[in-house]
């Protein structure tokens, strides 16, 4: 059985909103389990618990949220290395769209590398001209059919990948499972 912890820092609320959606599609791929957690709430337990951490946070004039990265920064010693093989993936929020939230996805995805966790993006569409390639991104909350679409499919990308590499069910491959490639572009 998968388990994924949704992991977030947010202030306003549209980062927590955002997790809950990315938790929502983790638990539409069957036998998975999710946690959803604050960064105030969590605890090296949460991450020794999970298979993958979908992190997300809000953008801070281009970049992840202090709060976050003091988050990791402040792991005891013994976290390090104990996340090699984990899967990785990334949210933001910012306040306007162009605000940088893929850049503050990359920065969180690679916080996540440096602690061994295997990364990945995601390259079909959820609408025209609407796609998640660094994670899903939004300006304020998910409201639109397409933003909240981006942030379930985030979810359920985590939650297929570890069941394919952890669980070995490779029928749950997004290919295997016909998602369509490039036809939304």
């Amino acid at each position: 059985m998968g388990k994924v912890l949704v992991l977030f820092h947010s202030n306003t609320g549209n980062t927590r909103k955002m997790g809950e959606q990315v938790a929502a599609g983790a638990a539409e791929v069957p036998g998975t389990e999710v946690r959803v957690r604050s960064i105030d709430d969590a605890n090296r337990e949460d991450l020794a618990w999970c298979d993958g951490v979908a992190l997300g946070g809000a953008t801070n004039l281009g970049s992840m949220p202090w709060q976050l990265k003091k988050w990791w920064d402040s792991l005891p010693d013994e976290v390090w290395q104990s996340l090699d093989g984990k899967l990785g993936c990334a949210f933001s929020s910012s306040g306007g769209w162009g605000g940088g939230t893929e850049l503050a996805c990359l920065e969180m995805l690679i916080v996540l590398m440096n602690h061994g966790l295997v990364v990945f993006g995601v390259t079909d569409y959820v609408g025209k001209k609407h796609t998640l390639h660094y994670g899903a991104v939004q300006a304020g909350e998910p409201r639109t059919e397409n933003e909240i679409a981006s942030c379930r499919r985030l979810g359920q990308r985590m939650a297929e990948w570890i069941a394919v590499f952890v669980d070995g069910r490779k029928d749950l491959h997004p290919i295997a499972r016909g998602y369509p490639r490039g036809s939304q572009h």
